[in-house]
């Protein structure tokens, strides 16, 4: 079944309606199953799945054998089923990786994103939506008919089955916008959401996992651990994430790189992690050295009319 959505008829990237629906066609659903398969995801995540309650959702990562992240996901349960949400292009590469170690234990893994509809919900009228339809949404996660909503703040995720999804809007009023508006937002937190161009690239503290409580530091073994541990305890990482906004010509995508300005003119600064545009107006999400100062100036590579300028960031690296 198909839910339409269209461009946003506003200036998204510096504001939010009162109440936004986004379709996160972009986003794509795991589900884990079987006798061991919250162990078994367990052992390849950094975030810690067995105190994962009923009624919360963790970021986490699963990386490769020398730590650098193959994926960034929000994990949640519903009943006995584990969930994975992650860019789908990532989810593409992500889970024949994790199918490869799962043949040794009683788990299955399915690429359910078909079987949903994945939908953003911001504004400051969100909150009256979802209690008119679902009741007061207090938690982290709450399970509701055909799904659940992760609660992040002041927005809302809502993972609906499919014959559940097209009621939800009709009843909102409210039409459906694709997934920039809500890529904006996501972006102005300075979440890692982590794409195929960037699928293998950087440890998990260099996309500041550790700041948003996406990496566990006391759980158990997993893949990539002692390079994400060494990195904690004894140093190491030049890298962090870092949210831009500016202009440039140019049209630009996650393959687009970053120059940064030095005494002697542009160099190569950095990658696009996430990125929204409307018209030359650019948001976005990069990876820089982490000694970046937010005064620096940067711009979009070989676009000498670009300017773009650090914003700060809505956490704190100083004791992540």
């Amino acid at each position: 079944m198909t839910i339409s959505a269209s461009q946003p008829d506003w200036d998204f990237i510096s504001t939010t309606p009162a109440l936004m629906l986004s379709s996160l066609s972009h986003m794509g659903l795991i589900e884990v199953t079987g006798e061991q398969g919250r162990s078994f995801i367990h052992g390849q995540v950094t975030t810690d799945i067995t105190s994962l309650n009923a009624d919360q959702w963790k970021w986490g990562a699963h990386c490769d054998p020398k730590g650098k992240m193959l994926a960034s996901f929000r994990t949640f349960a519903i009943a006995d089923s584990l969930f994975m949400l992650m860019p789908i292009s990532t989810l593409d590469i992500d889970l024949p990786q994790l199918k490869k170690y799962a043949v040794f234990s009683k788990a299955e893994l399915t690429n359910v994103s078909s079987q949903y509809h994945i939908i953003g919900v911001a504004g400051h009228d969100a909150q009256t939506l979802m209690t008119q339809q679902f009741g007061e949404i207090n938690a982290a996660l709450t399970l509701i008919d055909g799904g659940a909503v992760l609660r992040d703040g002041e927005r809302y995720i809502v993972v609906l089955a499919n014959d559940n999804a097209a009621a939800f809007v009709k009843a909102a009023q409210q039409p459906l916008v694709t997934a920039s508006a809500w890529q904006a937002l996501e972006i102005k937190a300075g979440y890692p959401n982590i794409d195929a161009n960037h699928s293998g690239q950087y440890v998990a503290q260099m996309c500041n996992l550790q700041a948003i409580d996406g990496i566990s530091f006391n759980k158990g073994c997993y893949m990539g651990q002692e390079t994400i541990a060494r990195m904690k305890y004894r140093g190491g990482n030049k890298r962090a994430l870092y949210i831009l906004s500016g202009t440039t010509s140019q049209t630009i995508s996650t393959e687009t790189q970053l120059d940064i300005a030095l005494e002697e003119g542009f160099r190569r600064g950095g990658n696009i992690i996430e990125c929204v545009q409307q018209g030359e107006h650019v948001l976005l999400t990069a990876v820089l050295a982490n000694d970046t100062e937010n005064t620096a100036k940067l711009r979009i590579a070989d676009d000498e009319s670009s300017q773009l300028s650090i914003i700060e960031l809505p956490y704190s690296l100083a004791d992540a």
